[in-house]
């Protein structure tokens, strides 16, 4: 009965711990792999038809307050005649993806929220700030760099995802 006690005391408080982990960081932003004009969906997300790379990058959401941002630096082609530039982009989207793959038969459904446009300069360099509307129910949370000049199609991805609370950022 004491080991019981015990082990239910320990449970209980790691309860306010991990409901403080609401902020999600993506480390890294990385690059969409695909070969030429093959697509790469991301949850039901079509890629761009051509692989891009980074130089690095990362992003940031509160999932209670919708407050994040993110910033790719390096975001370029690595393919064809334009590689190491961004080609025709001008402008960059960030996505939140919540529960990826989920459908209304099997809830909780999918959601993708998008940041406003942000300029992608010519070394591929972007950053924004932003607060957006969140899920009450986002789980397993992607984050996406999409383009909106050929139907916001991915091209770059958070990679190496971690949560925590506010004090651990």
């Amino acid at each position: 009965m004491k080991v019981t006690a015990s082990l239910l005391l320990v449970a209980l408080s790691a309860l306010p711990s991990f409901a403080a982990d609401t902020v999600v960081r993506w480390q890294k932003v990385v690059g969409v792999i695909t070969a030429p004009n093959v697509d790469n969906p991301v949850a039901g997300i079509s890629a761009g038809t051509l692989p891009w790379t980074t130089r690095g990058g990362n992003a940031l959401v509160d999932l209670t307050t919708g407050v994040g941002s993110f910033d790719v630096e390096g975001l370029v082609l690595n393919g064809g005649n334009a590689t190491g530039t961004t080609g025709p982009i001008t402008s960059v989207v960030g996505t939140l993806v919540c529960n990826p793959g989920g459908d209304n038969a099997n809830p909780p459904a999918q959601a993708t929220i998008d940041t406003p446009a942000v300029a992608l300069n010519p070394q591929g360099n972007a950053e924004l700030s932003f607060k957006m509307n969140v899920p009450q129910n986002c789980t397993n949370p992607l984050f996406l760099i999409r383009i909106p000049q050929f139907g916001l199609r991915w091209i770059a991805a958070g990679a190496v995802r971690i949560t925590g609370s506010h004090s651990d950022y």
